[in-house]
């Protein structure tokens, strides 16, 4: 028998929180390279680069040397250059068959928070996040058309995420938290977010997906049980009102897929629980 030939995975943007859980989980089933901004992955040297999203040149060199069949994108950085670094990125891969797996958000429907929102309803946003996230989405599918899955996401936590320690410094310096007490949210591990995109890569799923998860919970709530748990002082949350008003308001995605199985799904409890461990 020949031997496995391993896909080439390129993730931009690998030295951040959601990067870090893909290399981990992806370790043993692809060949990995990586880009970085300022701190270097757990990669081999030979296999991680760093990389400015204003080095488009880098890029080209970075793509022309690995050739990947599989370009993953949790990049951060500044809009326009980012729309510009993308657009470069896929009339880079246009002339072979890579396939490209872009991070997208729920700010895309933050024009709109009169219900939850799924993948075939159309995106409106209101903020500047939201429709460059729009925009690139839309540039990319225009470029790749099927060969661009898009992969939106809620608040992603984990046991290093900043989310995880602004609550445990904020219990250590007895700083109050602002959050909503009428708006519906989505929250998601790094750890799972990851296993989840392993699924739609091995199983070669296409078009667009929203992660997060599947259950109801307030911001508030979902803080209050954390807090709750780690300090007895419930008086550091402070409660509002979003927009100073007493509807509900949700910024949550839900799927209308079924192709992702139930056990690499969660629930706002399960991470609560994951996150206390």
């Amino acid at each position: 028998m020949g031997e496995i030939v391993m896909q080439k995975i390129l993730i931009l943007g690998a030295s951040g929180l959601v990067g870090k859980a893909l290399i981990d989980e992806f370790t043993n089933e692809f060949d990995l390279y990586g880009t970085y901004f300022s701190s270097s992955t757990s990669l081999p040297d030979d296999k991680q680069f760093q990389l400015e999203v204003k080095q488009i040149d880098n890029l080209k060199e970075i793509i022309s040397t690995i050739k990947p069949d599989i370009v993953i994108s949790c990049l951060r950085g500044e809009f326009d250059q980012q729309l510009t670094f993308h657009k470069e990125l896929a009339k880079e891969l246009q002339i072979n068959s890579s396939r490209v797996y872009y991070f997208s958000t729920t700010n895309v429907f933050d024009g709109d928070l009169s219900r939850s929102h799924t993948e075939t309803d159309i995106p409106i946003a209101e903020s500047d996040y939201g429709k460059f996230k729009i925009n690139c989405e839309n540039m990319l599918k225009e470029i790749l058309g099927v060969r661009v899955i898009i992969i939106r996401i809620p608040a992603i936590w984990g046991k290093n995420s900043p989310r995880w320690s602004l609550i445990k410094e904020s219990i250590k310096n007895n700083t109050v938290i602002d959050v909503y007490s009428n708006l519906v949210c989505n929250n998601l591990l790094d750890a799972q977010l990851a296993k989840q995109l392993r699924f739609i890569i091995e199983n070669d799923l296409k078009g667009i997906f929203h992660l997060g998860s599947v259950d109801m919970m307030t911001q508030g709530q979902f803080f209050e049980q954390i807090v709750s748990k780690l300090a007895n002082e419930k008086s550091l949350l402070r409660f509002r009102l979003y927009q100073d008003k007493v509807d509900t308001f949700y910024f949550q995605l839900i799927s209308n897929r079924d192709d992702i199985p139930s056990s690499l799904q969660c629930t706002n409890q399960e991470i609560i629980s994951y996150l206390l461990e």
